[in-house]
């Protein structure tokens, strides 16, 4: 077992500082490992890659949320929306989640730390849409298996007022 001792009696404030600070780490390191292979091997292997590791984080993320949190497996999209707010992404990046008039749950990353990044190294966007798929999907599927997802825009389509959007549906 760790030592929480260092974190114990730190003021609310730090503690959400510390976590702040993990989740920039995570995901710098996530950016290097990408770039390097994005350098090495080229652009599409580096998406392919990408991709496969989204593939099993995704769930593994939710799983740990979902327990964390005590939030209802199969719970639907009440369910999605409460673990989409614990994601280590909510942490760094300023997103929106709002309910669609037709009941669906929309997901939509007003900044995006990535392509900040990209943007100030004067790299062109990442084409995000595929991996972005497996991720939310993976992620929501992992909360309850009947959430479909659907792409509504990402770089280098994206739509207005955001890098990217994310609508979740249930099927029945």
């Amino acid at each position: 077992m760790p030592d929480r001792s260092p974190l114990e009696g730190l003021p609310p404030e730090e503690l959400i500082s510390l976590i702040e600070d993990g989740a920039k780490s995570w995901l710098a390191m996530d950016g290097l490992w990408f770039l390097a292979v994005e350098e090495r091997f080229g652009l599409a292997t580096a998406i392919e890659l990408d991709r496969a590791v989204w593939e099993r984080f995704s769930p593994i993320e939710a799983r740990r949320i979902v327990a964390r949190r005590g939030i209802a497996r199969g719970g639907g999209l009440p369910a999605l929306a409460e673990a989409l707010r614990f994601r280590l992404y909510a942490r760094i990046n300023d997103q929106e989640i709002r309910w669609t008039d037709r009941g669906t749950l929309v997901l939509e990353m007003k900044t995006c730390r990535v392509h900040e990044a990209r943007n100030r190294d004067d790299r062109p966007f990442f084409p995000c849409r595929e991996v972005g798929l497996v991720e939310y999907s993976t992620f929501a599927r992992e909360v309850d298996k009947r959430i479909e997802t659907r792409c509504l825009g990402c770089p280098p389509e994206r739509p207005e007022g955001a890098w990217c959007a994310w609508e979740f549906t249930l099927e029945p």
